[in-house]
């Protein structure tokens, strides 16, 4: 869908990651078995500028900004499901002449090994356009990302194309599922250890 042919070259963009908390015992951080732990994802987004800026937005870092380069905001980390509003990422498409691309995604960081099962729904709100709903409820394997969107400024144009397509982590690294997805989708980002959430 091209944003530009439907009018949304400015104003706010959103888009929106919802999920079903759980209840019961589930694996931790650590791999110790925790009783309470509910289901934590994760939305983040890849981003790259005309200018050939690139960065990562995501709960274990950066959150962005909105007013400033990325042009692409965080809104918090909720870390049960139980948040009504769930996780948000603003897109300000005032700036849509900077934008090179900007690869939305969501990530399991707590609660569960894969998407399998998950009840997990991502919204993309486009001005001027009806929402575009992406559940997340048909992974058939070990996958722990799921990419929802790649946005491309093609010729002027900001264009969505609804991806849907689970991510597999790298063998016998399964919390590096964001390398992936960076690889993926030809990113080259340099990657390394964070110290998990706080």
């Amino acid at each position: 869908m091209s944003l530009t042919k439907h009018g949304a070259t400015s104003g706010n963009m959103r888009v929106n990651l919802n999920w079903t908390a759980r209840e019961g015992v589930a694996k931790g951080r650590l791999g110790k078995r925790r009783r309470g732990v509910d289901l934590d994802l994760d939305l983040c987004c890849l981003w790259e500028l005309q200018d050939g800026r690139k960065g990562i937005i995501h709960a274990l870092g950066d959150f962005g900004a909105l007013n400033r380069p990325p042009y692409v905001l965080l809104d918090k980390d909720d870390r049960t499901g139980a948040v009504e509003a769930g996780e948000n990422l603003t897109i300000n498409l005032d700036h849509t002449a900077d934008f090179k691309r900007i690869l939305v995604f969501a990530e399991i960081y707590e609660g569960a090994d894969d998407f399998r099962g998950l009840d997990a729904t991502a919204t993309l709100y486009p001005v001027g356009s009806p929402p575009i709903e992406m559940r997340m409820d048909d992974c058939m394997d070990a996958s722990r990302d799921a990419v929802l969107a790649l946005i491309e400024n093609v010729g002027g144009e900001l264009i969505v194309r609804r991806e849907g397509r689970f991510v597999l982590p790298p063998p016998g690294r399964p919390r590096w599922g964001k390398m992936s997805v960076d690889q993926a989708y030809n990113w080259n980002l340099e990657w390394v250890a964070s110290r998990g959430k706080d």
